[in-house]
C-alpha cells in the first residue's frame, strides 16, 4: 500500500439509538462526536438509524406479502393469460 493515501483504519462504535443498541468495530467513519465505552476508552461514534437489533429481517418481525392472493385477484379482475 502507498502510504499517506489511506484513511486511518480504527476502533469506532456504532450506535442504534431506536433499539439502544451500540457496537465497536474498526472502520474508516470519522465523527465529532465521542462516546465512553465498557473499556473505559473514549473512541468516536456513528450514529446509525438501523441495525440488527433494529431491522425487522434480523427481528423476525417482517411481513410476508400475500402474492398469490395477488396473483388471483389479478386474473379474476383481468383473465388469464393464453399461452404463447
Amino acid at each position: 500500500m502507498k502510504p499517506g493515501i489511506h484513511p486511518e483504519y480504527r476502533p469506532v462504535v456504532f450506535r442504534d439509538k431506536a433499539a439502544d443498541f451500540a457496537f465497536l468495530t474498526r472502520s474508516t467513519a470519522t465523527s465529532e462526536h465521542t462516546v465512553e465505552w465498557e473499556d473505559g476508552r473514549t473512541y468516536p461514534v456513528i450514529d446509525v438509524e438501523i441495525s440488527s437489533r433494529s431491522h425487522p429481517f434480523y427481528t423476525g418481525t417482517a411481513r410476508v406479502m400475500d402474492t398469490a392472493g395477488r396473483v388471483e385477484r389479478f386474473e379474476r379482475r383481468y383473465g388469464r393469460r393464453g399461452a404463447r
